[in-house]
């Protein structure tokens, strides 16, 4: 009967641990069954119907920023859309292309798949040869290119997100993904100059990219397209004055006005009435095929070349879709699972790539506008998809005369909002130099070295940051508030009388002690405590052989810059400052009189003038590695030689965990120099001295 309890809860705990995986991995289960139809359905359909209006014109955009035809970014805008339904965690953001990873999709297509691989010969008759550029198979190309690397994309997604990595994205701070996305607005926004303008001009990559683009447009305007720049300009401003009437009246407005549409329903019209292809000659979207292509499996042989390209995607896809997330989480109170939602677009991207889909990532415009809209879960979003799918599948072909510069128009007045990120800079200038330090350094760098190399650039630099800060910790002497038990910077806390103890430096350091700082730490405090004595071995050696009772004084200056310096006085010593005596630099040699002793003792009384004890806060210590530990051992060992006891206050369990396991409490240091707080060590070092001084009192009495 045990037996058959013990199979009967083992069934039921694997059925219940199955349950709770399952639901995780496909988080529509767990919202769906109780989905409140009444009261979100509506709000549903209007942010659905709403996102959808804005995914077709986008998608068709970006699809020329990622070099693959406009039909590509229709099958982008639909079936990652519909998959995230079911595996997403977001219920506000709005999942398909997006401006900065289409446009590092189209610089990998562009150096895989460039121009010159094909240029063809077209024979004229006359002996002579002009080349001719296969569009046709190097588009087929390109698509290829951007399958695969979509499918690596989805497949690194997918591993860190089973093996948990879903922290990675601390790396990638606020500021640097900012700078970063701010430099791809300019990289997207310069390279859809030339559709704008209606010129041909190579595409570039790599470093300097971004001024090599800007000089081949300023050397092609004279080959300006005067129709095309003006059909642009005018939707720029139309798209720019209905974004501003749905900023300043959204709280009045039931849906935002759909300008996206509007322009492309009406160019579309424009273009197909008057023929302006063939009149004007300004460039059109072209062909779009009605229907579904069927699934194919991507080239896997262009793998090698691509998997760096693939890391660096789908970190800044993960950070982008993330940071939304959690903006949109917190604002409505529900919680997002990054690992989940790394999986979630891995799913996206990993099976999407089997139906000629290109890497997608969130959309701040289209979130805003389905969160705005009242989306109240992933309904909407599926909806959307929905709507992109009827467009593909019904009228596709309406949108065959649509001008580029359009798109072109659609693409830059949606990058207004990321350069309102330049707004930033004074911002972080009163906050941390740091920070602005590194929004700089990742703009500049994704700039003018592109967004692959400028993101490790920019990643880098945040790590020195780190470690700078790391090596500039600030430095303080604590001192008591009267009364209270608590410490404070005796130098910040002037006004509420902290004070030094009497006798006692209260050393404290915000920050671990490692190999790349021990040597500053131990610098500092030794500057902080800036003077302490030491009898030498040759001191000694003259004290042995002196015949008569004489009284000598040893002072040792520590000199941070000049090094140790080492004073012998003998007779009756002057007065010392405060810097130069620590208490201890009178010995009596020989016989004394009580007298003497007394006189010897007195400046032990003084304030400010002995250290007897020096106290390390490690309550800001996080770990201690092994030449930490030594350094910290060391200086504890010579102080002693000098009778200034050093003792530790505030270890957490794990350092003091890290101090056991590198043995640190062995020797001459012991447990009973650890103390769970400052006050607690400051008790201690005052009962030490008094009983000390005591003993040192009865001890010249009784001789």
């Amino acid at each position: 009967a045990i037996m058959n309890k013990s199979l009967i809860y083992q069934r039921v705990c694997s059925a219940g641990k199955g349950k709770t995986i399952l639901f995780s991995f496909l988080p529509i289960l767990t919202w769906l069954p109780s989905y409140p139809v009444r009261q979100y359905l509506f709000g549903d359909v209007v942010s659905g119907l709403s996102t959808g209006v804005m995914q077709l014109p986008q998608g068709l955009a970006y699809a020329l920023l990622a070099a693959v035809p406009p039909v590509y970014g229709l099958y982008t805008s639909f079936y990652p859309v519909l998959l995230y339904t079911f595996f997403g965690t977001s219920k506000h953001t709005s999942i398909g292309t997006f401006a900065v990873i289409s446009l590092m999709i189209g610089g990998v297509a562009v150096r895989e798949a460039p121009d010159s691989m094909f240029s063809v010969s077209a024979s004229n008759g006359t002996n002579e040869t002009d080349a001719v550029l296969d569009t046709e198979a190097r588009d087929a190309r390109r698509v290829e290119v951007a399958v695969i690397l979509t499918c690596l994309v989805g497949l690194i997604q997918l591993a860190l997100g089973f093996l948990r990595f879903g922290f990675v994205t601390i790396y990638l701070t606020e500021p640097l993904v900012r700078g970063f996305t701010t430099a791809a607005a300019a990289h997207v926004f310069i390279s859809q100059l030339k559709y704008l303008l209606g010129i041909r001009t190579p595409r570039f990559r790599g470093p300097l990219s971004v001024i090599k683009s800007l000089v081949a447009v300023l050397i092609g305007i004279p080959t300006t397209n005067v129709t095309a720049v003006i059909i642009g300009l005018l939707c720029i401003v139309f798209l720019f004055m209905i974004k501003t009437i749905n900023d300043r009246f959204k709280d009045k407005l039931p849906v935002p006005i759909p300008g996206e549409i509007i322009v492309v329903i009406i160019s579309t019209g424009i273009s197909y009435g008057l023929q302006i292809s063939d009149k004007y000659e300004v460039d059109i979207v072209g062909k779009i095929p009605t229907g579904l292509l069927p699934p194919a499996v991507p080239d896997f042989s262009l793998l090698p070349n691509l998997f760096t390209d693939a890391i660096a995607i789908a970190v800044v896809s993960f950070s982008v879709s993330i940071s939304l997330a959690k903006i949109f989480a917190l604002k409505h109170g529900y919680s997002v699972d990054g690992n989940q939602e790394l999986i979630a677009l891995g799913m996206c991207n990993f099976v999407s790539s089997f139906f000629h889909c290109f890497t997608i990532t969130s959309s701040m415009s289209r979130s805003l506008v389905q969160e705005s809209t009242g989306g109240k879960t992933q309904i909407a979003g599926f909806l959307a998809s929905l709507m992109v799918l009827l467009v593909v599948v019904a009228i596709g072909f309406v949108f065959q005369p649509l001008p580029q510069t359009v798109l072109a128009a659609i693409v830059m007045v949606n990058l207004l909002g990321m350069f309102k990120q330049l707004r930033d800079i004074p911002g972080l200038w009163r906050m941390s130099r740091i920070e602005l330090a590194i929004w700089v350094v990742s703009f500049i760098a994704s700039v003018l070295l592109g967004l692959d190399f400028g993101l490790l650039v920019a990643v880098g630099f945040a790590i020195l940051t780190v470690i700078y800060r790391t090596q500039s910790p600030k430095k303080i002497i604590l001192g008591e508030i009267p009364n209270t038990g608590l410490y404070c910077d005796v130098d910040e806390y002037a006004e509420v009388m902290a004070s030094e103890c009497t006798g006692i430096k209260i050393f404290h350091s915000n920050t671990s002690i490692y190999f790349a700082n021990s040597d500053l730490y131990i610098n500092a405090l030794r500057k902080k405590v800036n003077s302490f004595c030491k009898v030498t071995q040759r001191d000694k050696v003259e004290l042995k052989g002196t015949a008569a009772p004489q009284k000598r004084e040893t002072v040792v200056h520590l000199d941070l810059e000049q090094g140790v310096t080492e004073m012998i006085l003998s007779g009756s010593a002057p007065q010392l400052d405060d810097e130069q005596t620590n208490g201890k630099a009178v010995e009596p040699l020989g016989d004394s009189d009580p007298e003497d002793t007394h006189n010897l003792h007195k400046p032990l009384l003084q304030e400010n003038i002995n250290i007897h004890s020096i106290i390390l806060d490690f309550s800001a210590v996080n770990f201690i590695d092994s030449v930490g530990a030594k350094a910290i051992k060391s200086v504890m060992k010579e102080y002693a030689e000098v009778d200034v006891q050093i003792v530790l206050a505030g270890c957490n369990g794990p350092l003091l965990a890290d101090l056991r396991r590198l043995q640190f409490f062995e020797g001459t240091v012991t447990l009973d120099l650890l103390f769970p707080s400052i006050h607690d060590a400051v008790l201690h070092c005052q009962h030490r001295f008094i009983s000390s001084f005591q003993n040192q009192i009865c001890a010249a009495a009784f001789f």
